[in-house]
């Protein structure tokens, strides 16, 4: 049977949506790393500083990153909470995209009105919910760590009302799903 149009754009989107993860996933253990030499600090590295680290014996230098991993990085109150607020949001994010995945392989297979895909965008949502609600901690801290109104224009204060719209749309087309799901099942009988 020839694939319709709407499973050829599934098709397309999960390749997407596969990179991404697969994206998501690389990135992740080196987010403390990219918070440390980014943000930094008073006893931040410079380039040259983190190449010299290469110029001991090789577990010396993994150990040295080690430390920067495992101990500099939560030492500063700011490093630390960006820290915790990127990794989180990844996990979610991850997440996100494995549900995803499930909804395009069931439309892919020609199922696409099923419950499966109704618990799938329910777990997308709680996690869009909770991105949001991280990212809400995250500008309040800043607000008191800096003692500004600043952190409001940062992404940070946009990713609040983001991911609660994107909480909420799954939840809906969530219910959508279900309702489908259950009028398909309810008109098999009827066969």
């Amino acid at each position: 049977m020839q694939p319709t149009s709407v499973q050829k754009i599934a098709g397309v989107l999960n390749n997407l949506v596969i990179i991404a993860l697969i994206c998501n996933l690389i990135a992740l253990p080196l987010v403390p790393g990219f918070v440390y030499f980014r943000v930094g600090g008073p006893q931040a590295m410079t380039f040259s500083q983190f190449q010299a680290l290469y110029s001991y014996e090789s577990h010396e230098a993994i150990g040295n990153l080690f430390a920067i991993y495992f101990r500099e990085v939560w030492q500063q109150p700011y490093t630390a909470v960006l820290t915790l607020f990127l990794l989180f949001s990844g996990v979610c994010t991850a997440v996100i995209l494995v549900q995803a995945l499930l909804v395009l392989e069931s439309i892919l297979s020609g199922s696409p009105f099923c419950h499966q895909n109704a618990r799938a965008l329910r777990r997308a949502a709680v996690c869009g919910f909770l991105i949001s609600a991280a990212a809400l901690v995250r500008v309040v801290f800043s607000l008191f760590y800096y003692r500004s109104l600043q952190p409001l224009t940062t992404y940070n204060a946009l990713f609040v009302p983001i991911f609660a719209m994107f909480g909420l749309l799954c939840l809906v087309m969530s219910a959508l799903f279900r309702q489908a799901a259950e009028l398909k099942a309810e008109n098999d009988l009827t066969i």
